[in-house]
């Protein structure tokens, strides 16, 4: 097959398993896209049309086929009543838990994200990217945290997790999950609405390095998917976002339905294709901090070659960082890795 299809559609054929002429190259490069930016942080990563538009400037620069749209883990918990710290050199961050704990649930109040600062930028950055380039790239408008992930921000990670080791308030924690959960869709579907072929729904506090596979099936499967049943059509597909090594939740993690799953490095490559064959396709792995940011560009094209070897065979598979890359990240190391995509990712 001739490469001649635009990136959306390569991107929608490898999604649903049709044919395609090569694996499709993402970005999680957010924060690379506004290195050199005069203006504070605080202001930065609350303009959309700043973020947009170095959005564009990067798929201009790269030409790769699925763009992130995004500012952070920060955006949702905010519109649910977070205080937000804002630091140079880094993404947007929670300041501290909404709830002193779980008593306090009742304080919670539906967010409205289009008039909350980091998502409203995230929604005009990629209502920006969509008008300028969304009928050539996927553009993924990412709803940020997932249920939850957002009930640990509002009460606390470490809180949380220690009520959920005891059990004794496990009503209160549904209350709090099911809160998030109302949250989150408010947001995603939003993404829907203005017409982005998908979204993403981060759990990265659902991995095997954070809570136990049984934690994870009785706080955290369950939520991701009823948000997957209720957001994800023929024409709009969730991206499941979990890090770490994520091997012994793999075939829970399709479980959810969601169509894209984001898997790390140190997940095992041979185990998620398996888990997923036919069923989603892999987004990932390439080590964003040790491989792009630090390796050679030897080692880049080591790293992409081996995942391509393992994961491409059969279509399911998009080439990227397995995690946000950090802002300082070569621009030579993402060449290659688009350059290995297109050379040994050929069908």
């Amino acid at each position: 097959m001739s490469e001649e299809m635009t990136s959306l559609e390569r991107c929608l054929a490898t999604i649903r398993y049709e044919p395609h002429d090569r694996v499709p190259v993402d970005l999680h490069n957010f924060m690379m896209t506004v290195v050199g930016s005069k203006l504070p942080p605080e202001k930065l990563y609350q303009d959309g049309q700043v973020l947009g538009e170095a959005q564009v400037a990067a798929w201009k620069r790269f030409g790769h086929d699925m763009l992130l749209i995004e500012n952070g883990t920060a955006a949702l918990a905010e519109a649910c009543g977070c205080e937000v710290n804002y630091a140079e050199d880094s993404a947007p961050r929670i300041e501290k838990p909404f709830l002193k704990d779980l008593s306090e649930i009742s304080k919670l109040r539906k967010p409205d994200p289009s008039k909350s600062p980091l998502c409203r930028a995230v929604l005009d950055a990629t209502r920006f990217v969509l008008d300028q380039i969304g009928d050539r790239v996927y553009v993924m408008g990412r709803a940020d945290q997932g249920p939850f992930d957002l009930a640990c921000m509002l009460a606390g990670t470490v809180p949380l997790m220690m009520e959920m080791r005891t059990g004794k308030n496990d009503d209160l924690i549904f209350q709090l999950l099911e809160y998030t959960t109302e949250a989150y869709l408010l947001y995603a579907n939003m993404f829907k609405q203005m017409g982005c072929p998908g979204t993403s729904l981060g759990e990265a506090l659902c991995s095997p390095d954070v809570i136990s596979p049984t934690m994870y099936k009785k706080y955290g499967l369950p939520y991701g998917k009823k948000v997957v049943t209720a957001l994800q059509s023929d024409d709009f597909f969730v991206a499941y976002h979990t890090c770490g090594n994520t091997t012994k939740i793999i075939g829970l993690m399709v479980e959810t339905g969601a169509k894209i799953l984001e898997f790390d490095y140190t997940c095992n490559k041979a185990a998620a294709k398996s888990a997923t064959a036919g069923k989603a396709t892999l987004l990932g792995p390439i080590d964003p901090s040790g491989v792009l940011h630090q390796g050679s560009i030897e080692d880049v094209e080591t790293a992409c070659r081996e995942a391509l070897e393992i994961l491409a065979p059969d279509g399911g598979f998009i080439l990227g960082p397995g995690c946000a890359l950090p802002p300082t990240a070569p621009p030579e190391a993402i060449d290659k890795l688009i350059e290995c995509a297109k050379t040994y990712g050929r069908y």
